[in-house]
């Protein structure tokens, strides 16, 4: 214990942020040590550690004592004091950067604890979310003197921090459904000078985090440009990750009109996407109804099954560009779209819906043309009535 507590001083003195963050980390051997969350262990700190370091260290060896008593929500709530003293420390430190590796670490131990207490049992008078919203309030301290960091040099500057910080929020807000409050983070971030210099890791994370809020948001190419880097810059061997990517990259592709190749898919496991994409290519209405009833859980539990819905406007156009190719003529009866809708698999449709599907594709630019309501026809362009869906979107 003796011994902790001089590692501690030595690392305070020296300025090591990257030791005195193992030092202070819920993950570090150190948790093992006997009596180290004692009260004397306590005393200790406060006698022979300088203000304000004592205190987060107190912080710390009393989030040790909650861990022991297996208290989720107590273990967090010390946890955030941590941070909180954590926070008083980087104010105080003007123009350093040096405790930053502790900042990232407690942060995300911070979150880890958060989610743990937001899944206990013990935690029953807690709403849905709200351990998690008053984390997402500790990291907005850490984040706001990082980001307000403007007088110190580039190398000093506490705005380093500020990606890895923006990303443990992001993951709060996904995972409490208020993405709004991403949107500010990600302006931050977007007009930083610091935005392409970050740790790799950390813009993988953040563009993954971006691409997912772009793709809500029917931003399609944003979407596809963000979550192609994050796929494309992801370790090769990190396959969970890249399948985890893929899976909401892949539908705001098809959203583009371009189609995942089938052997991609088999590497990362996602063929459901491949039965979904070859019912969206031939305009399939039934089959494609099948397959998402088929992978609903899948597609639910993802997080994207609106997103898929939404592929169904384009399999709608697909099956009347087969109309168009099989008439061969600009002049396209709606009886003959509605009867091609009723061989598919729409069921209940009548000529008004019909035209209805009709000036949706009109409107979003997927057809080039009009409707003649005198004659019932679908007048289309005779120069490219159907534009490649990725020139549109």
């Amino acid at each position: 214990m003796d011994s902790y507590i001089s590692q501690l001083r030595r690392m305070w003195s020296n300025e090591d942020g990257d030791t005195l963050a193992d030092l202070l980390s819920l993950r570090h051997n150190h948790i093992n040590i006997p009596q180290i969350s004692s009260e004397l262990a306590i005393h200790k700190a406060t006698d022979n550690l300088n203000v304000p370091f004592d205190d987060l260290v107190v912080c710390h060896l009393r989030t040790l004592a909650s861990v022991s008593k297996d208290d989720p929500l107590l273990t967090y709530n010390n946890q955030s004091l941590a941070v909180q003293s954590l926070t008083k420390i980087l104010q105080l430190q003007k123009e350093e950067n040096w405790m930053l590796p502790v900042m990232n670490m407690m942060c995300l131990e911070l979150r880890l604890l958060a989610v743990r207490a937001e899944n206990s049992k013990l935690n029953k008078s807690q709403k849905p979310g709200e351990v998690l919203e008053k984390c997402a309030e500790c990291l907005m301290g850490c984040f706001r003197v990082c980001a307000a960091d403007n007088r110190s040099s580039e190398e000093d500057t506490k705005r380093w921090g500020m990606l890895a910080l923006v990303n443990q929020l992001l993951k709060v807000y996904f995972k409490i459904n208020k993405l709004h409050l991403c949107k500010p983070l990600i302006r931050a971030i977007e007009s930083s000078a610091y935005k392409d210099h970050f740790a790799l890791a950390q813009q993988i994370t953040y563009k993954f985090f971006v691409g997912r809020t772009a793709m809500f948001d029917s931003d399609y190419k944003t979407a596809d440009e963000y979550l192609t880097y994050a796929f494309e810059h992801c370790h090769k061997q990190s396959i969970k990750n890249k399948r985890l990517i893929l899976t909401y990259l892949v539908p705001v592709k098809m959203l583009l009109g371009h189609m995942p190749k089938k052997f991609v898919l088999e590497k990362y496991n996602l063929l459901q996407f491949w039965e979904l994409m070859e019912a969206v290519k031939k305009g399939n209405l039934r089959s494609l109804e099948e397959v998402m009833n088929k992978h609903e859980s899948f597609f639910i539990e993802a997080g994207i099954y609106l997103i898929v819905e939404k592929l169904k406007i384009i399999a709608y156009r697909n099956l009347f560009k087969k109309v168009y190719l099989v008439l061969n003529t600009h002049q396209i009866p709606i009886q003959s779209l509605l009867t091609a809708l009723e061989m598919y698999g729409v069921e209940n449709i009548d000529m008004d819906e019909t035209e209805c599907l009709v000036a949706n594709l009109i409107n979003e630019k997927k057809i080039k043309g009009y409707i003649s309501h005198q004659h019932k026809k679908l007048v289309i362009s005779k120069q490219n009535p159907f534009p490649q869906l990725s020139s549109i979107s």
